[in-house]
């Protein structure tokens, strides 16, 4: 089992953004596949407080973070280094 999960959405071009970093830099993760309704992300909700996607929670760091941006950043300093 991975210390990296992402929380992602079959077509969704942020976390397709992110999966690509994670896979560029060499990095094992599971992906968890959400519903495509809002409404019925109740795990995403659960570990991070909100349904939007994607969201990666690093269970080594103990890090959860939101927005492709900021988890791309986060890869590319953190991740990529170890």
């Amino acid at each position: 089992m991975s210390a990296i999960t992402l929380y992602s959405l079959d077509g969704c071009p942020y976390c397709e953004l992110v999966e690509e970093t994670l896979d560029d830099h060499g990095i094992d993760y599971e992906t968890e596949w959400v519903e495509a309704l809002h409404s019925q992300r109740n795990e995403v909700k659960r570990v991070s407080g909100q349904r939007a996607v994607p969201v990666i929670v690093d269970e080594e760091r103990g890090v959860t973070m939101a927005e492709s941006e900021n988890i791309v950043e986060y890869v590319e300093r953190t991740l990529a280094d170890a």
